[in-house]
């Protein structure tokens, strides 16, 4: 499995990549900005990501925003529904706004409130498929 893990907070992005590092490759962006741009290089290369973990609230370009243009790019791809990366927004604020926004809007596959938790961390990636 191949992740890219987008977090501008250390610790968490620390914590996720040694968490999903367990399971595959990770990569790290830390705003996402960033994010777009390794999502674009992955897909020129034709090695693309199988999961996407990505805070909501990031400086630069916010996890919101990202996806948006992620889902955009895959669209200029013609990348079918089924095969779109498959993405998990992380959020500190327990906000149902933000969070229905990233799963109804933007297309993203789940959601986990932080602090993480590696059970549920797990248990969502294995909902999506990706683990056995």
């Amino acid at each position: 499995m191949r992740v890219l893990v987008v977090e501008d907070d250390f610790i968490s992005r620390k914590l996720l990549t040694t968490l999903l590092g367990h399971y595959g490759e990770c990569d790290i962006a830390v705003d996402g900005r960033e994010a777009v741009d390794a999502y674009r290089l992955a897909l020129d290369e034709d090695n693309r990501y199988d999961l996407i973990c990505m805070d909501i609230m990031m400086p630069v370009l916010d996890g919101q925003a990202a996806l948006r243009e992620i889902r955009e790019l895959e669209k200029e791809r013609s990348i079918p529904a089924n095969q779109e990366v498959k993405v998990i927004m992380t959020t500190a604020l327990d906000d149902p706004k933000n969070v229905m926004e990233a799963l109804n809007k933007g297309g993203a596959a789940a959601y986990i409130v932080k602090p993480i938790d590696k059970k549920k961390l797990v248990e969502e990636v294995r909902k999506l498929g990706l683990l056995d």
